[in-house]
């Protein structure tokens, strides 16, 4: 079935939906995303000159906010952020609490997933397009407010700070960005054909 009659076939949708509604399903579902994103969290590679390591965090935020909705993305999230704070060690790198020159970037993805999931709720998952859109969208907001936390939690000028926690992750994102163009668009083909 074309990706156009996916979208029509359930507007206002986001993956999760598609699973029968309960309070245990959502609970289960806000649960198993912060768990995910602590676990891609755990795939971190540092770079060199950067306090800020490449890790799956930002591509698990950005796929359980679009998956699950903008609600129960943000609650996700909140629940990774939480519990990171109060020292469980599921932030890159085995890493905890508020402290870390990365935390802005953990703050981002709060707000990313949030957004990426009201836009998947209006069909922007639905095609390699609107989601490569939706991604690029939810990676310029973990930027938007990660370079600015890690300027002022290192004393980093502006252009330092670019370039020790933007630069050296594009090419990374633009893998995630292609790889959630492929997974999401083809979640729902295959949930369209039920």
């Amino acid at each position: 079935m074309s990706t156009a009659a996916a979208t029509s076939s359930r507007p206002g949708e986001v993956l999760a939906d598609l699973l029968p509604a309960s309070r245990v399903r959502d609970v289960a579902l806000v649960i198993g995303g912060a768990a995910l994103t602590g676990l891609a969290a755990q795939i971190s590679l540092p770079v060199p000159g950067s306090p800020v390591p490449v890790t799956g965090q930002t591509f698990a935020a950005l796929l359980v906010g679009t998956a699950l909705g903008a609600r129960r993305g943000f609650l996700s999230l909140a629940v990774y952020a939480l519990v990171g704070m109060a020292g469980v060690p599921w932030f890159a790198g085995g890493g905890s609490g508020a402290a870390a020159p990365s935390f802005g970037y953990v703050l981002g993805m709060l707000l990313a997933s949030t957004v990426v999931g009201a836009l998947a709720r209006r069909g922007a998952d639905r095609s390699v397009l609107r989601t490569a859109g939706t991604m690029l969208v939810g990676e310029a907001i973990i930027y938007a407010v990660g370079v600015p936390y890690l300027a002022l939690a290192t004393g980093m000028s502006a252009s330092a700070a670019i370039a020790a926690g933007l630069t050296p992750f594009l090419i990374g994102d633009a893998l995630k960005a292609a790889l959630a163009m492929g997974v999401l668009p083809t979640a729902w083909k295959l949930a369209d054909k039920k």
